[in-house]
This record gives C-alpha cells, sequence and structure tokens, in this order.
C-alpha cells in the first residue's frame, strides 16, 4: 500500500529535524569541548598572575595569602607554597602529586610553569608562578575547569532536542493541513469517475491545490457541457432515424397489405428510396465522424497541387449548381498551390461545404470557390448568397448539431454533423477552419493548410 503524502511529508520533516540537530549538537559540541580546555588553562593562568601579584604585595602578611587560598577553593582550585630552599608547603595532596621537581626548579630559577598533567589517570592543569624568594603553585582538575561548558553542552542537547520535537510538530500539523485539501479533491475526481457531475470544490489551500481545484470544478463543468451535448445529440439522431425508419414501415407495410393500387407503386418506391438513402446519408456521417475521433485514422500525406483539387471539385459542383439554378464561381491564382495534405480528405472537406451551402442558397444566389496563398498558408473558400449566419452561430458552427437544432425547420437542414466533420477533417490535415460572413451575402467557410 502506497504511503501518503501526509505521511511522507511528516516523515521529512522529522527528518530533516533530526539531523539538523544531530549536526548542530555535533558542531557545537565539539567546538566547545575543542575550545574549552585552552579557555580553563587560560583562565587558571590568569589566576595565577593574580596569585602572583598578591603573594609579592603581601610581604610579610598572611590575611591576604588566607583570603586567596578561601576563594581559590570556591573554585575547586588548589594553591600551595614553594620555599625557597624546595619543597612544597600545602595541605592538598593533589598539589604534592601534580607538581614536579622540574617545575620547583623552574619557579626557582625565576620561571613560570603552565602545564597539563595527569593524575591517577585524569588530567590536571597546573600553574606556578615565583613569588618572593619561594613562589606559588595552582592546581585545578580539567573536569572541574570544564563543568561549566558541560553544562553548557547539556543545556544545548537538551535545547536541540526541544527544538527538533517542534520542528517535527509542525511538520504534522503542516503535512496534515496540506493533505486535507488533496484528500477533498481526490474524492471530488472518485466522485466524478462515479457519474457525479455536480462536484464543486472550494478555492483553499496553497496556490498549487488552488489550481489543481480549479481544474477538478473546470473539468466538473467541461463534462457536464459535453453529456448534455452528447444527450442532445442522440436525442436529434433518434429523432432523425426514427422518422425515416417510420416512413419506410409504414410504406413497406402498405406494400405487404396488397393496399397500395398498382398505379402508386413506382411513387411509394420512390419516397422509400429516398428514405433510405436519407438514412445511409445520417449513418455514414456518423461513421465517418467516429473514424475522425480514432487514433488509427489514414492520412496519405504528399505533395498537393490545392488548385488542382479545387478544379476537380469546381466542374462537379458546378454542374448541380446549374441544375439548381445556383450561380456557380471559381477564384484562384493561375499558377500551382502546393501543400502537404491529403487530396482525397480536402476533396470531402470542399464536398462537405459545398452540400451545406447548396442546401440553403436559393436560385439566382451565388456559390464562390476561391484559392488562394495567404502568409505561409493556402487558403481555400467557399462562400454563399444564403441566408447566411449570425454572430451568435459562428463559435458552435462546427460543434455537432448546434446548427441543426437552430434552424430544425427554419430552412434546410442536412443531419447536423457536416461541419462537424469537416471540423474533424482540417483539423487531422494539420490546418484551421472558421466560420464568418461573405461579402456575398451568405455564410463564409474558410481552410487553411501549411503550404509546402
Amino acid at each position: 500500500m502506497r504511503s501518503t503524502l501526509a505521511t511522507r511529508i511528516s516523515l521529512l520533516s522529522v527528518g530533516i529535524a533530526v539531523v539538523t540537530a544531530l549536526i548542530a549538537g555535533a558542531l557545537a559540541t565539539g567546538l566547545i569541548r575543542s575550545s574549552s580546555t585552552s579557555t580553563a588553562q587560560a583562565t587558571l593562568a590568569r589566576l595565577a598572575d593574580v596569585s602572583q601579584s598578591v603573594a609579592t604585595d603581601a610581604g610579610s602578611g598572611t590575611a591576604p595569602l588566607q583570603r586567596l587560598r578561601k576563594a581559590l577553593q570556591g573554585l575547586n582550585v588548589r594553591s600551595g607554597v614553594i620555599r625557597p630552599g624546595g619543597g612544597i608547603a600545602t595541605t592538598y595532596p593533589l598539589v604534592r602529586r601534580a607538581v614536579t621537581i622540574a617545575d620547583i626548579r623552574t619557579v626557582l630559577a625565576g620561571g613560570t610553569v603552565s602545564a597539563v598533567r595527569s593524575v591517577g589517570g585524569a588530567p590536571v592543569l597546573v600553574e606556578a608562578r615565583p613569588a618572593g624568594a619561594g613562589g606559588i603553585v595552582i592546581v585545578q582538575r580539567r573536569a572541574d575547569a570544564v563543568a561549566p561548558n558541560e553544562r553548557a553542552i547539556r543545556r544545548l542537547v537538551i535545547a536541540l532536542l526541544i527544538a527538533g520535537a517542534l520542528a517535527a510538530g509542525i511538520g504534522l500539523l503542516v503535512a496534515a493541513r496540506l493533505a486535507r485539501p488533496l484528500r477533498r479533491t481526490a474524492a471530488a475526481a472518485h466522485s466524478l469517475a462515479a457519474g457525479n457531475r455536480d462536484v464543486t470544490l472550494p478555492a483553499q489551500g496553497p496556490a498549487e491545490v488552488v489550481a489543481v481545484s480549479e481544474a477538478v470544478n473546470s473539468l466538473a463543468g467541461a463534462l457536464r457541457h459535453s453529456e448534455a451535448r452528447q444527450r442532445e445529440f442522440l436525442l436529434s439522431v433518434s429523432h432523425d432515424l426514427r422518422t425515416p425508419l417510420t416512413s419506410l414501415s409504414g410504406f413497406a407495410e402498405s406494400l405487404a397489405g396488397g393496399v397500395v393500387p398498382p398505379d402508386d407503386t413506382a411513387h411509394v418506391g420512390e419516397v422509400m428510396l429516398g428514405e433510405a438513402r436519407r438514412l445511409e446519408r445520417l449513418v455514414g456521417d456518423l461513421l465517418d465522424l467516429a473514424r475522425l475521433g480514432a487514433h488509427d485514422f489514414r492520412l496519405d500525406l504528399a505533395m498537393v497541387d490545392v488548385a488542382g483539387v479545387v478544379d476537380a471539385a469546381a466542374r462537379v459542383w458546378s454542374t448541380r449548381c446549374a441544375a439548381a439554378g445556383v450561380t456557380f464561381r471559381v477564384e484562384r491564382p493561375v499558377s500551382p498551390l502546393w501543400a502537404r495534405t491529403d487530396a482525397a480528405r480536402l476533396r470531402q472537406v470542399l464536398d462537405g461545404l459545398f452540400e451545406n451551402a447548396l442546401r440553403v442558397t436559393p436560385a439566382g444566389a451565388p456559390i464562390v470557390l476561391a484559392a488562394r496563398p495567404e502568409r505561409g498558408t493556402v487558403v481555400t473558400e467557399v462562400r454563399d448568397g444564403g441566408p447566411g449566419l449570425t454572430d451568435a452561430d459562428l463559435p458552435v458552427a462546427f460543434e455537432q448539431g448546434a446548427l441543426f437544432q437552430r434552424y430544425r425547420g427554419v430552412r434546410q437542414v442536412g443531419t447536423g454533423l457536416g461541419l462537424a466533420i469537416v471540423h474533424g477533417l482540417v483539423t487531422r490535415l494539420g490546418g484551421h477552419v472558421e466560420a464568418g460572413h461573405a461579402s456575398e451575402g451568405g455564410a463564409r467557410f474558410t481552410v487553411r493548410l501549411p503550404a509546402a
């Protein structure tokens, strides 16, 4: 089972706190301990200098020396007096064991002693100074000298432990606070997957979490819109399928029942054939739309003269326009228009746009097929003199069934899928298609393909 984000952040916070405390403690302890011996030796040396001054200034009086001895004893420093003839006068065995004959000779010769000796296996600091005809000596165990530093180290370790615990606690709180909106987002995503589309996440937490929440909200809205459009599309397709099927079933029952007079048989057959072709067009459009969404949609890309494709389409559609009483015109340059595209798919695009235009263009109005180069692209355009599109129609012109629902019963409409297929084909070809207003008074559909 995978660990949660909160667990990982908590472990990371605790790990960082522990490692930081260990490193800081090790560095601080090492620095304190490395400097404690030298600091203690320097402090004892200053005490020895003070003791030398007191002993020199005291003369024959003993009161100052007694006060000095008590002060040193309060600091755990043991003292003694080096006699002029040699030997040490002291009540402390530690002083006798720490001071050597060489130390006594050095002091009697007017020199000073500053050394670290081992007494009973423990380090001892020794300082000796000449005073009058003899000298003084002070001794301190290293453990007593560095005791304040050791206490400081213990306090430092305790402080680091407390800081580490606080850092770990704060990390746990931050992890829990960060993971809460993420868990809420995950629950919302599972709810979306289960089919619930009424999902709304509050914009709370860090900026990244808010961005994820807003993305989930946008996804939920897009899914609601998409599924609503799918339901509308399915209802529309079901209606379009049911109408010709009902007609075919009714005429077939009449033929089977023998209620159709012989003279009307040909007319009934024509009606049934027209309805069957209508069904065939609808099913074909549905299949084309489904293929466009497939990953294995086939394209045969090659160097294509778009002007030649336009000429081929013009030969067919000029005849169909003439039969409908519609004026047909071609606008293209004399030179070739080369693009890397699929000639058959481009012709399918032009045929779809022409069929859409011819359906709504009245007799006497024009349809124009244009082709031209334009800023690194090859443009093909179909313009008509029909009723055209409103500004509100342009953004949804290529959505499945959008215009079909708006103009059903108002003007001639097809299956509601033609422009969606055109958009899908042009997109697959790496181009762009847009709808607009034509100078001829109707609609304009412009296809732009990258020039070769």
